[in-house]
């Protein structure tokens, strides 16, 4: 008679299904999508933000600033701003996740990576804010 705790039918088993056996995550849905919506809002805000430049292209910073009063220009520049610094840090989130296999640094990695995307997402918003105010 064989002892039944001996039987492991998970040997039986291709690594698809024993990923599969592990259930979703649940949370790389909303990351997936924010990183589509991102990119979609960047194409636009792209072509607006080298269109600007194009036009004031050899502009000085009379022009600059003038430019800039315009509220939808501030807007669209701060959307840009936004939507680019959110997508970075996604982006880099999914690379330090997929390569960095030791926990600590990777927790460490993450919080640095959002921490210098928010300071420097900040900074721009506020250098378009002092341009536009």
């Amino acid at each position: 008679m064989t002892d039944k705790t001996t039987l492991r039918p998970e040997i039986m088993r291709s690594a698809l299904g024993r990923a599969r056996g592990y259930g979703s995550a649940k949370s790389g849905l909303h990351h997936w999508w924010a990183q589509r919506l991102t990119a979609l809002a960047l194409l636009p805000l792209s072509l607006y933000f080298v269109a600007s430049v194009l036009l004031l292209a050899g502009a000085n910073q009379a022009a600059m600033i003038a430019y800039m009063h315009q509220p939808w220009n501030a807007v669209l520049f701060i959307a840009l701003i936004l939507a680019l610094f959110y997508h970075l840090q996604l982006g880099l989130q999914v690379v330090i996740e997929d390569y960095i296999h030791a926990e600590g640094r990777r927790i460490a990695l993450l919080l640095a990576i959002r921490a210098i995307t928010v300071l420097f997402g900040l900074l721009a918003i506020v250098s378009v804010l002092k341009l536009a105010l």
